[in-house]
């Protein structure tokens, strides 16, 4: 691989697992160190375990601002600067609206959007003290812009990541940092097992999506290092759709299939 980051540390969320853990690999083979956080600790002591000194790894819950804060701060102390930002943890609690709970909206909205704020204002914060500007890289969903099924409050904060984003982008631009948002369609990752695994729900996705393949993580990690990388230099603001065509289609009737679905993710939890 190219030395892209060579010289350069970033701070990844939601990195032990599936696109955070696929920007992890990544960056650190194209020359960089990453501060990697995530709730998973079995899954960072792995991390930790592949790629040696390149990586410090901390338990970082992003709902909390004070784990966050920490995150940032030690890749810090750790590597020194901070360059990068790539803020991908995320999940969802699924219900029909008129079923949804509050505590199940509170959690994915809290995740999903609240987390990316804690990321971007307490990287910028790093960033603006360093001087020497930078990027963030926001992983939203096509969700932000096409609905699906027990999918409102996933949807909405993903909206609402990709609106936080561009807002970033207006208020970060004359400290020279930059921020974007890449959103995935399907991709096949541990989270996403109940939608990919089972081939009646797999097959219902494939006919809407025109390169009838999901994503890998290792795809929309290429795209989030493109717009963190100086050949996205003149990039900020950006939503970048890394779904194969996808969003020129919609999502599936999943209601047929909600409970094949739930099935699969608790065998999966």
């Amino acid at each position: 691989m190219s030395g892209r980051f060579a010289g350069r540390n970033a701070v990844v969320t939601g990195a032990a697992s599936g696109i955070g853990l696929a920007i992890v690999r990544r960056f650190v083979r194209e020359g960089g160190h990453v501060v990697g956080g995530d709730i998973d600790e079995m899954g960072l002591e792995r991390l930790q375990t592949e790629l040696g000194g390149h990586v410090t790894t901390v338990r970082c819950d992003v709902t909390s601002e004070s784990d966050v804060e920490a995150l940032v701060a030690t890749c810090r102390d750790r590597y020194g600067d901070l360059d990068i930002g790539f803020n991908v943890a995320g999940a969802a609690q699924m219900a029909l609206m008129v079923d949804l709970t509050e505590e199940q909206w509170d959690f994915t909205v809290d995740l999903c959007l609240k987390g990316v704020f804690f990321g971007i204002k307490h990287q910028a914060r790093a960033m603006i003290e360093g001087g020497t500007g930078g990027s963030i890289v926001n992983v939203a969903s096509l969700n932000s812009r096409v609905p699906m099924f027990f999918n409102a409050a996933y949807s909405a904060a993903k909206a609402g990541v990709v609106s936080l984003g561009q807002s970033a982008a207006l208020e970060l631009g004359e400290h020279d940092i930059r921020v974007s948002t890449v959103s995935p369609g399907l991709t096949e990752t541990p989270l996403a097992a109940g939608l990919t695994t089972h081939p009646e729900v797999r097959a219902e996705f494939m006919k809407r999506i025109p390169l009838r393949r999901p994503a890998q993580p290792e795809d929309v990690a290429a795209s989030a290092l493109f717009l963190a990388s100086d050949d996205g230099a003149y990039i900020s603001g950006a939503n970048l759709f890394v779904d194969g065509g996808w969003e020129q289609s919609a999502y599936p009737d999943l209601r047929p299939l909600i409970g094949r679905i739930l099935a699969v993710d608790e065998e999966s939890s």
